[in-house]
């Protein structure tokens, strides 16, 4: 909504009182914008916050600089074209952007021309602003109604189908600001989304929390590379049972950020009750977790627990050079145990022995040239793993 500042009009008033011959310039009053934004030409690109209260479309070749939280709200759809890039302001917990239960987010970038948030630092570090919040209609074992960790929007519901828009070919970068030690946003977070929405082609990376977590939902995700994620790259909770398809993590060399248990999966159900409905049972199919730092070992490849239920099919857990993994796989927890089937997979490097608590149907394969190298350059195997030519349109490389 457009306001009229005060002091403009008060000057304005003030020079027709004494008056004004027509030499004398005339300062036309200036204009400010709230915090809601009711429709295409009620917001500063330069400014950019506010409830999105009406259908908008931030265009590319136009300069953003995300301010503080963008919140669209229920009913409403924000487009994003293509090649559009949003640099978002460094060191606030409220620069974020949240997609509300029942609103619409359309972010369609392509290959030529993806969608990138990015942090307006010179110098930017992961933490630097929040990151992209979606919250949906679909289930989750926390309840009818919950309130997400951070942006505080509702979310939960019974619509597994339910449609939360579209996002492809987005790069997201310096996320993961941390509010305190149980509140961070992540690169991207699915509050219970559902079936219907669109999500594939993302790259997430210097994220100073998790890549990308699910919080139940049933949405399907496909190739997603997560790189120098300084907590878990991959995670899920809460209940969520999509299909995670084509996903490529990696700790590059030299890389030395990371909390306490940093993993490649992460999965939960429900930590106060493993039985509680729904469990999670996610299929994760054509994943791979690499490791090259030296510095800061993963605690495991992939931790399941606390009631999940999952499959995981053609996976790579490696470690190169002198980088290490804990744990290969974790199925134990004093909050419950998890059960996982896994098959045609692989694990290469210094890579520890699985933690059995739980259930771990089916065997990792030893393959010692898994990993590659030719001179700076390293090559993942075919077939093993995530198919890393996917990630192409990025322009990232894999270095020794």
């Amino acid at each position: 909504m457009k306001t009229i500042k005060l002091l403009s009009i008060l000057a304005i008033s003030a020079s027709l009182m004494v008056g004004c011959s027509d030499d004398d310039p005339v300062t036309p009053p200036s204009e400010g914008f709230d915090l809601e934004i009711n429709g295409q030409d009620d917001f500063d690109p330069k400014d950019l916050k506010g409830n999105v209260n009406a259908d908008i479309t931030l265009k590319a070749g136009v300069e953003y600089l995300l301010t503080s939280y963008l919140r669209v709200k229920d009913g409403k759809t924000l487009t994003i074209e293509p090649g559009t890039t949003i640099k978002c302001k460094a060191g606030g917990t409220d620069v974020f952007l949240a997609v509300e239960r029942g609103a619409k987010i359309n972010a369609a970038g392509t290959q030529a021309n993806p969608i990138i948030f990015t942090s307006d630092a010179s110098n930017p570090r992961p933490g630097d602003w929040g990151g992209i919040v979606i919250a949906g209609k679909a289930k989750t074992n926390k309840g009818a109604e919950a309130e997400t960790e951070v942006g505080g929007l509702n979310y939960g519901g019974t619509q597994d189908d339910d449609n939360s828009g579209t996002l492809t070919y987005v790069k997201t970068e310096y996320t993961g600001a941390k509010i305190n030690g149980d509140q961070e946003f992540n690169g991207v977070s699915l509050y219970t989304v559902g079936s219907q929405t669109t999500i594939n082609n993302l790259f997430i990376s210097n994220g100073a929390d998790d890549g990308i977590e699910f919080f139940g939902g049933t949405v399907d995700v496909q190739n997603v590379i997560c790189i120098n994620i300084k907590d878990d790259m991959f995670d899920f909770t809460e209940g969520y049972s999509g299909t995670m398809d084509n996903m490529f993590g990696v700790r590059e060399n030299g890389f030395n950020d990371a909390t306490e248990d940093p993993r490649g999966i992460e999965g939960d159900s429900n930590g106060s009750n493993p039985a509680a409905a729904p469990v999670s049972t996610p299929t994760i199919k054509n994943v791979t977790v690499l490791n090259l730092s030296e510095i800061t070992p993963l605690k495991a490849g992939a931790e399941i627990r606390r009631g999940t239920v999952a499959t995981i099919d053609n996976a790579l857990f490696a470690a190169y050079g002198g980088a290490s993994f804990g744990n290969l796989i974790d199925t134990q927890d004093s909050s419950g145990d998890g059960t996982l089937t896994i098959t045609n997979s692989y694990k290469m490097g210094t890579v520890g022995e699985n933690k059995e608590g739980g259930t771990i149907t089916g065997t990792v394969t030893e393959d010692v040239e898994a990993i590659t190298a030719d001179g700076d350059n390293l090559t993942v195997k075919a077939g093993l793993g995530a198919d890393f030519t996917a990630f192409s349109w990025t322009g990232y490389t894999l270095k020794k």
